[in-house]
């Protein structure tokens, strides 16, 4: 039985209150501790957060396709390149299918989807990252970004925790990375889009770029990122996330001719 809520909310009532402040500070414990335990119920051992990751994953997808007010053949070639790359085959692909066609829909309630993925996530950042990020790649699939679009990807960085300066530093490292895909034959803009892949600049120093480069590591962490939620079928996602920033520090420090 969890009784720390309880005995938290008692010691602070009766600081403020005595003995009835106690009584009302044991009563509001209870509460938390129920809702607790609730919560942990709901959450199990993880399996229900990757369920829910999949799924809002491509829900969320569905509603950034619609927001030009319809879906483009690029649209559907992101969604299925995805699928692909996840490897999804059979039910699993037919739950994506569901999901993302369930974001499409006019009645879908994209806030209250939001809320209840950061609280099942246990507002885990590098998991609410990797989330946005899919986001990012699926309204910058036909390289363009309209403002309904934006306006989406706002409301998803905001219920997630992100400011509105983080969203336009990962936009810009998304752009990047796709340019470093490009363009990785010109090697101007290939170490260009190398230090904005990083989020770095020329003017940085080396310490500052291999900071830069361990905390990337690190919040992309495949192994990582599944232990805290991220459903198995999307670790190759992480994993390619992983060898892009590891080329583009490979990119930088040849550059710069580091060790």
């Amino acid at each position: 039985m969890k009784i720390w809520g309880k005995l938290f909310g008692f010691a602070i009532g009766f600081m403020f209150g005595r003995i009835v402040g106690g009584i009302i500070g044991l009563w509001l414990g209870h509460l938390y501790d129920k809702k607790r335990a609730q919560l942990s119920a709901v959450i199990g051992n993880g399996t229900n957060r990757q369920a829910l990751f999949f799924n809002t994953t491509f829900a969320v997808m569905g509603h950034v396709a619609k927001a030009s007010g319809h879906i483009t053949e690029n649209d559907i070639r992101m969604a299925t390149a995805l699928m692909d790359q996840m490897q999804l085959t059979g039910e699993a692909r037919r739950d994506a299918q569901a999901a993302f066609n369930e974001g499409k829909a006019s009645n879908f309630d994209l806030n209250a989807c939001l809320k209840t993925f950061r609280l099942i996530s246990m507002g885990r950042k590098e998991l609410l990252q990797m989330f946005l990020e899919i986001q990012i790649q699926t309204a910058l699939s036909d390289a363009t970004l309209d403002d309904k679009e934006h306006e989406i990807l706002l409301t998803v960085a905001k219920e997630l925790g992100f400011s509105r300066l983080q969203l336009d530093e990962l936009l810009k490292r998304w752009q990047a990375e796709f340019n470093f895909h490009q363009g990785g034959r010109n090697q101007q803009t290939s170490i260009e889009d190398a230090y904005d892949l990083l989020g770095l600049t020329e003017a940085d120093s080396d310490q500052q770029v291999k900071r830069a480069y361990r905390k990337l590591m690190n919040e992309h962490h495949p192994d990582k990122l599944v232990a805290k939620g991220l459903p198995s079928e999307m670790m190759e996602l992480a994993k390619k996330k992983a060898q892009d920033i590891q080329a583009a520090y490979d990119r930088v420090k040849q550059d710069r001719g580091m060790r």
